[in-house]
């Protein structure tokens, strides 16, 4: 009777094992949501195809090398042996192991995408998805979880603060390092100093909140697929419950305070941060240790964030580097602090503060500098040798345009929802009827200047005195409104207003294809700047704007000149008076 319930306690926690890794796999519909939901729209047709993509490829190389590298016989401490067993001996090979370890994997690499998210190149994404997946990854978890060197020194990584979070964020940071920042997202002065951080806020918070809880829910396979007992399943939920709780309400007061609102998405990168920290020690620690190690995290996302953008100047649009990378780090660091034996299924790990004494503390902290030593070198030559092959990042243009134009040929991830975000995707296609001959605004005459940016000028009224301020509105493309902004501000111009506006024109609007089809699109997505000057003359302001909306084609642009007040003499009666008249 006793081997029959052994035998079926191994085959409930078999299955129980595979609905972890399923949840595990439903997490990458989290991160998806979370990055697209604090990213802009133009950009989140492509942040759900690398999430998509990140699962796909890193599947299709853990076949063949990473599940190998990962649990393959043990090379030294170092490595495992890669096998082709899944080919050559599919009947006996080890199922459970491969799912489970594979949608691990494919977290690994999905936390670098926020990081780099809004002007990184698919291609080149694809590549650094593939070697994180095939060798990064696996090679590191070898020594933690494959019968490595760190696990024979006894170094405790439950479920993956450390090799898979923190890793996954070293990799965020120093590819959003490589790749500089979103345009646009730091203001300099002349001398190229930093003098202001921009804030650019996520287009769909609900999309953002509801991936958080998703991926909450998925963080209970997370952790708790490994669990081989009740009573470490249980205590394990209790963990990974409270710690996030605690990481939130602390950040919702602690910005309530310092910023006098509470931060939605802080609070929700929060969530993720306690989870993240409680990672390693969920099976080792108790009610206490996750309330301390959750308000830390809480503290350290808020801090994290802030450090990113005021001291490293390094855009993590997402908040991936402070919630993955130093709360992988403080996880990894408080189960040396808050291990305790009355953990159910823990009756060697003891950390300091539980009698345990520094011994494993000191093992917890060798592996978290091996480990990120490790992450740190391979990426390194992993982005040099992509940005010297491919290169890393969009240009100029496709990233103001938006990658889901550029990179996907998608105008719209909403498409008949929001006719601002076409109008921020689509593409103008020049051709042979609209060229003027020269792109060189310098080598170009008169005429082809007048040609590519009309000037239209408001005929004078009869007794009309011009009192010498001036409303000039600039039609252009969306792709030249940071130029030009940045002209207007040489000259002197402090105030504009602009909207987005749709218009016909010479031009044909870009032939957009859906699942193959071709989208017609009649209608040119513009902007319209509008400034009033008055002690700057207008000719200087006409003649920047066409300087910077010359490409030597016909439709650039068109600016509108008009007197915002005018003086008339207006007789009534016996009687003159001067009436000020707007004619906006």
């Amino acid at each position: 009777m006793e081997e029959l319930m052994e035998l079926m306690n191994g085959q409930l926690f078999g299955v129980w094992f595979l609905i972890g890794a399923a949840l595990v796999f439903w997490m990458q519909a989290g991160f998806a949501m979370v990055e697209a939901g604090f990213t802009r729209a133009k950009n989140t047709g492509n942040i759900l195809m690398k999430n998509l993509m990140d699962f796909c490829i890193g599947t299709c190389v853990f076949i063949p090398l990473g599940f190998g590298l990962l649990l393959g016989q043990d090379i030294g401490g170092v490595i495992g042996m890669p096998s082709l067993a899944i080919f050559t001996d599919y009947q006996n090979f080890d199922w459970s192991n491969f799912v489970f370890n594979l949608v691990f994997c494919a977290t690994t690499a999905t936390i670098v995408s926020g990081a780099m998210a809004e002007r990184t190149r698919f291609i080149s994404y694809c590549v650094y998805s593939a070697v994180i997946s095939a060798l990064i990854y696996p090679i590191e978890a070898h020594w933690i979880w494959g019968g490595g060197w760190l696990a024979n020194l006894g170094f405790h990584d439950f479920a993956g603060s450390c090799a898979i979070h923190m890793v996954g964020g070293i990799s965020a940071l120093i590819g959003a390092a490589f790749l500089g920042p979103r345009i646009g997202k730091f203001t300099k002065n002349k001398d190229g100093k930093i003098t202001r951080v921009n804030a650019f806020p996520g287009h769909n918070l609900p999309i953002g909140a509801l991936g958080v809880f998703i991926l909450w829910l998925g963080w209970y396979g997370f952790n708790g697929a490994a669990c081989t007992s009740l009573d470490q399943l249980a205590s394990v939920f209790v963990t990974t419950t409270i710690a996030p709780a605690v990481a939130t309400v602390v950040t919702m007061i602690f910005t309530w305070v310092k910023y006098g609102k509470p931060d939605i998405s802080m609070s929700l990168n929060a969530s993720l941060a306690g989870l993240v920290a409680i990672t390693a020690p969920c099976d080792v620690t108790d009610a206490f240790g996750a309330i301390v190690i959750g308000a830390v995290s809480g503290l350290l996302v808020v801090f994290g964030v802030w450090f990113l953008d005021e001291k490293m100047r390094v855009d993590d649009p997402v908040g991936a580097v402070a919630v993955h990378m130093m709360n992988g780090i403080w996880g990894t660091i408080a189960v040396g602090l808050f291990a305790t034996t009355s953990a159910p299924g823990n009756d060697s790990v003891a950390g300091l503060f539980y009698g345990g004494g520094v011994k494993q503390l000191g093992i917890q902290l060798l592996g978290f500098v091996a480990v990120a030593a490790w992450t740190a070198v391979t990426i390194t030559i992993a982005f040099l040798v992509i940005k010297a092959i491919f290169g890393l990042r969009v240009t100029e243009e496709e990233e103001i345009t938006g990658l889901d134009a550029t990179e996907h040929g998608l105008a719209s991830a909403y498409s008949g929802f929001s006719i601002m975000d076409v109008s921020n995707t689509m593409i103008v296609d020049a051709n042979e009827n609209t060229d003027l001959g020269t792109r060189d605004y310098a080598e170009a005459s008169a005429s082809q200047r007048d040609a590519a940016v009309k000037v239209v000028k408001e005929a004078p009224l009869e007794h009309e005195f011009d009192s010498g301020i001036h409303k000039v509105s600039i039609i252009c493309k969306l792709t030249k409104f940071d130029t030009l902004k940045r002209a207007l501000n040489d000259l002197g111009v402090t105030g504009m207003t602009m909207t987005q506006v749709m218009g016909c024109g010479i031009q044909k609007g870009s032939g957009e294809r859906y699942r193959g089809v071709e989208m017609d699109a009649t209608l040119l997505p513009k902007i319209k700047v509008e400034v009033i000057v008055s002690k700057i003359p207008v000719d200087r302001v006409i003649e920047a704007a066409k300087k910077v909306l010359y490409t030597g084609h016909i439709g650039d642009g068109k600016i509108f000149v008009y007197n915002v007040s005018r003086v008339v003499k207006v007789r009534t009666g016996e009687e003159n008076y001067d009436a000020l008249q707007d004619v906006e």
